[in-house]
């Protein structure tokens, strides 16, 4: 298989001889390839009895990327490791920029599961710009239309990557940095001081309010026929929360002209109206906050609702 610019393709277990017997390759390429395989295992470091590193080369050459990940294969036969080569071409010619156009990111390892984790985390950080997936087993090749250039940007996701494609990831286990879903409430919820029932109620009606203030209902329809709505409130599917309040979006509401308003969210019981207000607070909406206890608090507190209550 011939790489072809803008792809990314893996290798499993290479084998020399099948190498230099398609590709009557000279003395040079073959010390070079030597050469960039030691440097790589020299400067590799390891992850969980993963080694792992990164090549940048600045030429387009498929039978040089084979002997590298070849002598990768011999270098390290007991040694379980994944690497990622980037290659990438000329400069172009016709736009004045220095940027070199992408070539190819070739991902050698000695562990196919390996591998595919890092084909689909590479294409993944690079979605959008795959054009294609081919799986035959040991060789793994996408074809994608990417700059590969040993920018930090580009240097860093494909670190990610290699960090991400060899631990031991067992699935019943939660990932290092994720969070529980109560934790991610709690961490919301730092955000802005809540607000009781009544005290949105009074908000609402405050007619000296320094702010616009709305009350925003992002409960389900089938919700709102079964407990009421209430009088005064906006309707505003969660779904759509976010561009119906974001002044700079096309899609917003009429109202949504101003960072500073008091946009309460209520939803049934008070939890995720918390995430939704603290998705408002990414948007630069600072006043935005939620009921404590939801519809339920409201109905409870005796406030005022229509049908249904």
């Amino acid at each position: 298989m011939s790489l072809s610019a803008s792809s990314i393709v893996a290798f499993d277990q290479l084998s020399p001889t099948s190498l230099t017997d398609s590709h009557a390759l000279s003395d040079a390429p073959e010390e070079a390839a030597r050469s960039i395989a030691l440097r790589m295992i020299t400067n590799a470091c390891t992850v969980e009895g993963v080694r792992i590193g990164i090549h940048f080369s600045t030429k387009d050459d498929g039978d040089l990327v084979r002997l590298v990940a070849s002598h990768l294969s011999t270098c390290l036969p007991l040694s379980r490791y994944l690497f990622v080569i980037a290659t990438a071409g000329a400069p172009p010619t016709n736009t004045g920029s220095d940027t070199c156009v992408s070539g190819a990111l070739v991902i050698c390892g000695s562990d196919e599961d390996d591998m595919q984790r890092a084909v689909l985390l590479a294409s993944s950080k690079f979605a959008g710009r795959v054009d294609a997936v081919n799986n035959t087993g040991t060789l793994i090749a996408q074809a994608a239309s990417i700059r590969v250039g040993s920018s930090s940007y580009h240097e860093a996701t494909l670190w990610d990557v290699l960090f991400n494609s060899g631990r031991v990831h067992n699935p019943r286990s939660p990932p290092s940095e994720s969070r529980s879903i109560d934790q991610v409430l709690s961490d919301a919820r730092t955000k802005f001081e809540r607000m009781t029932p009544q005290q949105a109620y009074d908000a609402l009606h405050d007619p000296t309010y320094p702010v616009p203030v709305f009350l925003v209902d992002i409960r389900t329809a089938a919700q709102r026929d079964n407990g009421g709505e209430i009088h005064g409130s906006l309707v505003v599917e969660r779904t759509v929360l976010e561009w119906r309040f974001d002044p700079r979006c096309e899609a917003r509401l009429p109202i949504a002209d101003r960072y500073d308003s008091k946009i309460i969210i209520i939803c049934r019981e008070g939890y995720s109206s918390s995430l939704a207000a603290a998705s408002l607070h990414e948007l630069g909406l600072l006043n935005a906050t939620d009921v404590v206890g939801g519809h339920d608090a409201w109905i409870a507190a005796g406030l005022p609702c229509q049908k249904g209550c």
